[in-house]
């Protein structure tokens, strides 16, 4: 059990503790299953591994289940060889993707999503190349928001733009912190795939969500009501705090608190 100060707020080290616990207990493959992390564990390749990682965050929200089946789906389509798709697919090969991919993630966003990251390995070096360039020391949030300048460089409906947040417009940008997370961390446990090297662990964010949210609050790790770019910047000086080199791990912990043990 984790107890209180004199002042009501939870003891740090009991508190450290608890967490770290929490973090061991949930990074595992045990718990990939029905996690989107799950999709581009599908694959080996690096840049396989990267398209679909990024494909199936974008569209993280709502029912897992759901996420699971539209993310197959997207594969499919790409004859479930999403680099290769990317750098070879001829206009023809778009006219099978019609309707609606997940929820608001329609077709035309989809095929935006394709020519955009043809550009992105084409002309820019890869996703990794963009993230690294932007970073600073001690952020990876200006990296987020350069990189979604990039990605819809090209022609585009500007509704399509709802599915990358940008952090400078005072978005959480949940989603694309969670794919960072996956790209970056390298901790051997099976979980993150550790793919880019040129960026430490040390400047992720945590993917903050309704359930982590409602965790960190209830920790005492987090007082701003709402969870936007500057409730992630609150959260993570706190996790920082705890381990200043892979911050987000703690991550595992408050997911796995909200989703599974219903805090």
């Amino acid at each position: 059990m984790i107890s209180r100060t004199g002042s009501g707020r939870i003891n740090s080290e009991e508190l450290k503790e608890f967490l770290d616990q929490r973090v061991d207990f949930y990074n595992r493959p045990s718990f990939i299953g029905l996690d989107p992390v799950s999709i581009p564990h599908r694959f080996n390749l690096r840049e396989d591994i990267e398209i679909a990682g990024f494909l199936a965050a974008t569209i993280a929200w709502g029912n897992r289940v759901a996420i699971l089946r539209s993310a197959h789906k997207m594969l499919a389509f790409m004859g479930n060889s999403p680099y290769d798709f990317v750098i070879n697919h001829r206009d023809r090969d778009l006219r099978g993707i019609e309707g609606c991919i997940h929820r608001t993630f329609f077709a035309e966003d989809f095929i935006y999503f394709i020519e955009a990251l043809k550009y992105v390995y084409l002309e820019k070096g890869g996703m990794e190349a963009i993230f690294a360039g932007y970073q600073t020391e001690d952020s990876l949030q200006p990296a987020i928001h350069f990189f979604r300048s990039v990605f819809f460089t090209l022609p585009h409906n500007s509704r399509t733009e709802r599915h990358l947040s940008d952090p400078f417009k005072g978005s959480a940008a949940k989603r694309i912190n969670m794919f960072l997370r996956w790209m970056v961390r390298d901790d051997d446990r099976g979980v993150d795939f550790g793919l880019w090297h040129s960026i430490t662990p040390s400047v992720l964010s945590c993917p903050l969500d309704v359930h982590s949210g409602n965790v960190a609050r209830k920790l005492g790790l987090l007082t701003r009501k709402q969870s936007d770019a500057k409730a992630v910047a609150e959260l993570d000086a706190r996790l920082r705090e705890m381990d200043p080199a892979d911050p987000v791990k703690y991550d595992y912990a408050l997911f796995g608190l909200g989703v599974f043990e219903k805090w």
